[in-house]
This record gives C-alpha cells, structure tokens and sequence, in this order.
C-alpha cells in the first residue's frame, strides 16, 4: 500500500505542475497494482480529458462512476469528454447528474449551460446559467453567457442588463462592452450603441471590432459617410478584416455605389472563402447593378456553403422573380418556408409569386400564413386584399387593405388595392380619394413639380399643366375631362405621350399641346399642375355623370379619307382586331391577352373580313393566321394613333382585349366589342355587358378564371346576330 500511496502522490504532484506524460505513467502503474482505485480512474480520466483523448477519457470515467455512482466531478468531467465527441445529448445527462449528485459544482451547472446553449436550448440554458450566478454571484464570464443567451432569445432589455453586470465586475473587458452595444443595437437605441463603440475606442484606439461595429450602427442610422470612415478605420488597423470589408460594400450599397461594393465584397470573399454572408451581400450588389445571372450565381454559391440559409433562397427568389423565371422563384421561396416555416416575410414572398403566376388560392393560402405568425404585417394584408380583389371578393379585398392601413396609415400600396377593390365596385366616391394614392408609391413615375396641384377652384387668369400619366389607354379616356378644367379659369396646357400628340391635337379642352418628354422638365411655364387621372376625382365624378358624350376625340380627316379610299372597294364586313396587350412578366397583363388562333371560330361566320390593329412582337401572328382566316396585316402601316383611329372609323367593329384600341375606338364612337378576363381592371366594374365611359362598347367578361372558351363562344353567337341584323338593315335600305 505505500507503494500506491507513494505512487499516488507522485503522480499527483507531477499532474498538478503539468507534466502529464510522468503522472499518466504513475496512474497506470497504480491501476497495474489496484484495478478499481476510484480516484486514480477520475484523476486519469481527467488527464486524457485535458490532452483531448476523449474517447479514453469516456472509458475510465465510466469506469470510476461505476465504482462510485454518485462522483459529482467525475460525472462532470465525462460530460466534457462527451461534449468534445460532439455527443451532446449524452453531456447534458452527465452535467445534469453531476449537479444532482453536487447542487453547490457551479463548473457543472456552467458546462451544462454551455452545452445546452450549443443545441440552440436557450431558455434552459438560461436557467442554468442563473443558477451558476446563485452560487458565484462574482463571475462576469458567467453573466456574459448569460447575456449572450438572452440575445438570441431576443430578450435584449435582459441581455442589455446581464452584460452591464458582466462590464461592473470587468471594466476593462472591451470585448463585453462590445456585446453590450449590440444588444443596445438590436434593441433599437442606436444613439446608445454609439456611444458604448465610441467608449471602446477612447479606452482602446486599436480595437479593431469597435470600428467595425461603430460601422454598422452608424450604417443603420443613415450616416453613411460617417459609417464609410470607421470601417476603413477598421480595415486599416487590421488589413486582412474580411467583416469590415463586406460592411463597406453594405454602406457603399445604400450610398448607390454598387461597383464599389462589389469589390468590397470580392475583397471579403478573397480574405474568407467561406464568407457566406459576402456572398449573399455580393449578389445584393449585382443585383443593384441589373447583373441578375450573377446574382444568382453568388446566392447559389452561399446556399452550397449553408445549405440552411433562408436570406439567399429569399433573395435568389427576388431576382428569378425580377426575371418573370416565377417557378424558379416559387422552388426557391419553397425552400426558404422548408427551413424556416415560422418566417412570416418567407411566407408572404412566396405568397407574391405564386400570386404572379395567377395561382390565388396558393398565394392566399401563403398571405394568410404570413399573417398568423405576424398578425401586424402590413404587406401581407395589402397582397390578401389584392388577390381577393382579383378573385372579386370586393368587400373581403376592402376589409384586408383597411387592415393593411390601419397598421400602416401611410402604406400607398394597400390605398391603392383598396381604390381598385372600391372602383370595381362602383363606388366612386370613395375610390377615387383612395386613387390619389398612386401618386405616392415608390415604384410610380410621379411627376414633381415646384408649382402646386391644382384642386380643382377657379384658376382665372393663370395656366394648369394637365400632365398624361400611366399607359395610352388612360391618355384617351381621361382626355375627356378638359373641356371641364378649361371651363374653370384661364389657360389649359396638356402635356401628352409623343405617339398621341397627332391624334389628340384637335381635341377640345386645352389651349397648348405639348409633348411629354422624359427626364426633362415641360417646355411651357404654368402655375400650377394636375395628373390626369386625378381629375375624375376632382370632378366628384360617380357612374351617373361620366362625361360619356362620344366622339370627344376627332379623326384627321386626310387619314379617313385616305384609309376610306383604301376600304371602300371590300364590302365584306369589316372588323379590326387586337388579340394581345403590351409584353409583361405580370401575369394580370399576360391573362388579358389571348393568340389570333383564338378567333378561329369567328371565320365560321361567313361574309367576314379581319384587319389586324395588333402592334409589337405579337403582330407577327398575322403572317400565318387561322385556316379559313381572310385577314390584312396592317401593322407596318400603322405609325401612330392617328393611322389607327382612321382605320377604325372606317371598320363595322372592332374586337380587342384590354388594351389602348378598346379606348380609342370607344373615344370616336365606333362599336367594339372589349373581351375581358374575370378579374378585369377597375374601369370595366364588373356584372355589366356596358361601359358607362364609352356608349357604344359592349363587354364580354370569362366567368369563370382562365375560361376564354366561353367568352369565343358569346363573341361567335353575337357576331353572328350582328351580321344578321346588318344584312336585313342592308335590304331594308334597298
């Protein structure tokens, strides 16, 4: 037995100065002697603990807890070794059946914190954390931890607290000063952030995370020359800070200089290969630059390195989206939810383009989604309230942007859907107040002007600038409203799209025709100014005093006459026909528009011939029409509005979807026949074969979503009575 003992304290002498090879020699030479020596087991245990051998660290602590079940340390210490396999289910048992054995070993309580920590157990944690502070109400380590913790519970007023405890019983730690300012950061006190990096550099000019972190507060703050010069502080105490680095290219993003950042970000990505988040942010900045592809690329290669990371998924949808690659953009949307099905803004993106593939009941399935795990997200009530309107639940679509508003008062966008929903409805009392908010969205070419906009009272004596906004069709329908300006004072200037100047410029209601001419400010003085569209609004106009008296715009009679000359020999009846609307990746464009194979069955009505007043790329349908088809390809010869409204005015009827024609031949009076998908623009309202705006249209409306076949169908039978009834007038007038 002295020989153990002798042994024993050798060994132990030799462990406590830190000779290990020379105490684990003796431990083994004990254990040779005397197989189940409790102490010697946890001593040599500890030792391989300490040298990282954990597996043989694992073994001879099993080994001496099996001698002594309830060995506190010892169980302690295993659940290190576990934790250092990795194995940190097994870890958390062994700390929790050290502390049990030992309430006062506040190492176990601590470890166990840690390691509960590392499996993302915050709140326990937490608790273990406090209970390590019960029993060393010294330790600013432990507070730290603590704090850390508590942060990403997003308890931040705890954190805020637990770090100021931490920083009492440390002054001069700067690295938890550091973390109090980004507890203060994410609490929204930025002023206070501030000044905790500022006294991080006072107290240590060469802390390079202070500069780094002072950046981003002051980033955030808007201060983004300020924010510029402490991350190139940052960069150049430390030349190889790849963090400060992609900061840089963050504050150089919002300056608008995205070449700049760019580099930034490359440079961060050369320091860090692995840099996942330079790689999103490097994809952010060709983004801004319009290089989509390599956008995607950048995003594709940080989702290779974190496979988990929803912000690049997100933002490869933005830019698939961006590019009308909608499925491309669904998948990755899909995958964002997968990982982070609790993410409201996932949800209500994924929402938006399935919404712009049409798909409405997905879309609202998603909006709703969204919702319930952010009941104040504005957004997402905005884009429920629109796609309910698109399904025609009005009142519900009202209800959704009134939710909208009411978190948001100044959301343009949920203003806007709550106009549409209210125009289609017919209440135009209301909805035209709500248009004006068009006039506020950021992606709305607003005109702005120092003069002000006029309201409508008397101008006498000085000028208004009536500007045209949006698309040609609502150039022509709201021309109407300038004979009624004109009434109320002095002089009338309009200020139109270049391609209607000729057609519109013997319309009655201004004194001065101007072109718009984009990016240069109008020609003309003026004292004061309206959009064109706000004067429906201005006008108190409702459904019973629409300014309908047609034809309010005049053909230019050389053209009527020249395109009579051109028509008069054909005494089949003549129809103009329009089958697609403007190219878009926005499907509520793409459903309006329809191929010229979709008129076949009109060619089973005989006596007919077809003029196409289609123009863009899908005029070209017009060079192999329809079997049986007798048509005449105009669109070479139609150079502006003027060539097509003489046209019309010297056809039997026009046929259209949605586009400027269905306006124009309306304006001059001529019969046209306007086919609509079941979620039409506010204008047509909806349940209604007229249009109060235009005597002479007759409406055919799908009634049910995508169903074009039956709207063929009313146009066919139509037709064919139309061409009954106007051979029996023919005869009649012989």
């Amino acid at each position: 037995m002295d020989t153990i003992k002798s042994l024993f304290q050798n060994a132990l002498k030799h462990h406590q100065t830190g000779d290990l090879a020379v105490a684990a020699y003796s431990y083994t030479k004990i254990l040779d002697l005397q197989p189940e020596h409790v102490d010697v087991l946890f001593l040599l245990g500890t030792l391989n603990l300490q040298l990282k051998n954990y597996e043989s660290a694992c073994v001879l602590l099993r080994k001496a807890l099996g001698l002594k079940p309830d060995y506190g340390i010892a169980h302690g210490n295993l659940g290190s070794s576990l934790q250092g396999l990795g194995r940190l289910e097994e870890a958390t048992v062994s700390y929790q059946q050290a502390v049990e054995h030992s309430p006062d070993y506040a190492d176990g309580y601590y470890n166990l914190a840690n390691t509960l920590k590392e499996m993302g157990k915050l709140e326990e944690a937490v608790i273990n954390y406090k209970k390590v502070i019960e029993l060393r109400p010294d330790d600013s380590e432990t507070y730290t931890n603590l704090g850390n913790a508590l942060r990403e519970k997003k308890r931040l007023s705890e954190a805020v607290r637990s770090y100021r405890k931490a920083l009492n019983l440390d002054p001069e730690n700067h690295g938890i000063r550091c973390n109090l300012g980004v507890a203060l950061q994410e609490l929204g006190k930025l002023d206070d952030a501030a000044e905790v990096y500022r006294m991080v550099i006072r107290l240590n000019p060469g802390y390079v995370k202070a500069y780094n972190n002072l950046g981003t507060v002051l980033r955030e703050q808007h201060k983004l020359d300020e924010a510029i010069a402490s991350y190139k502080q940052a960069i150049e105490l430390k030349p190889d800070y790849g963090e400060a680095y992609d900061n840089l290219g963050l504050a150089l993003q919002k300056q608008g200089k995205a070449g700049e950042a760019v580099n930034c970000h490359k440079r961060a990505i050369t320091l860090k290969p692995d840099f996942v988040e330079a790689f999103c942010n490097l994809g952010t900045a060709f983004q801004g630059l319009g290089r989509l592809e390599e956008a995607i690329d950048m995003y594709e290669r940080a989702t290779a390195l974190r496979p988990d990371y929803v912000i690049a998924y997100n933002n490869m949808g933005d830019v698939f989206k961006m590019l009308g690659k909608h499925s491309q953009a669904e998948a990755s949307y899909v995958r964002s939810t997968e990982i982070e099905p609790d993410n409201a803004t996932v949800c209500g993106n994924l929402g938006i383009v399935l919404h712009e593939q049409g798909k409405l009941d997905e879309a609202i399935t998603h909006y709703r989604q969204a919702i319930s795990l952010k009941p104040d997200y504005a957004e997402a009530h905005s884009n429920l309230g629109a796609a309910l309107q698109e399904q025609g639940k009005l009142p519900e679509s009202v209800a959704s942007s009134n939710r909208a508003i009411a978190l948001k008062p100044d959301f343009a966008m949920a203003h806007m859907n709550k106009s549409i929903a209210l125009l289609l409805s017919g209440n135009y009392q209301d909805g035209w107040a709500e248009y004006e908010w068009r006039l506020r969205r950021k992606d709305y070419n607003s005109r702005k002007f120092i003069q002000p906009q006029w309201d409508g009272s008397s101008f006498k004596n000085r000028s208004v600038l009536v500007h045209a906004e949006q698309g040609f069709g609502d150039t022509i329908q709201f021309v109407r409203y300038l004979p009624m300006v004109q009434s109320r004072g002095g002089r009338v200037i309009f200020e139109c799209q270049q391609a209607l100047l000729h057609l519109l410029k013997n319309c009655a209601g201004f004194d001065d025709i101007i072109e718009n001419v984009p990016a240069r400010e109008p020609s003309v003085n003026f004292d004061l100014h309206v959009p064109l569209m706000s004067l429906p609004g201005i006008f108190g106009t409702t459904i019973d005093t629409i300014p309908s008296h047609v034809p309010y715009i005049t053909v230019d009679s050389a053209l009527l006459a020249k395109w009579q000359k051109r028509l008069e020999h054909d005494n089949l009846f003549k129809i103009g026909l329009v089958w697609a609307g403007r190219a878009s990746h926005n499907y509520v464009y793409a459903n309006r528009s329809r191929a010229l194979n979709d008129f076949t069955l009109l060619t089973e009505i005989p006596g007919l011939i077809f003029y196409t007043l289609q123009k863009g790329p899908a005029s070209v349908e017009a060079l192999n029409p329809p079997e049986r088809m007798k048509i005449i390809n105009l669109e070479s010869e139609l150079h502006d509005f003027s060539d097509t409204a003489a046209v019309i005015a010297n056809l039997d009827l026009v046929i259209s979807v949605d586009t400027a024609v269905v306006h124009l031949a309306g304006a001059i009076g001529k019969p046209v026949w306007t086919l609509l998908p079941f979620a039409p623009d506010w204008r047509w309202m909806l349940n209604r074969a007229d249009s109060p705006w235009y005597p002479s249209m007759h409406l055919f409306r799908q009634t049910r979503s995508n169903d074009w076949t039956s709207v063929f169908e009313q146009v066919k039978e139509t037709l064919r009575e139309e061409i009954v009834d106007c051979n029996k007038r023919f005869r009649q007038a012989r």
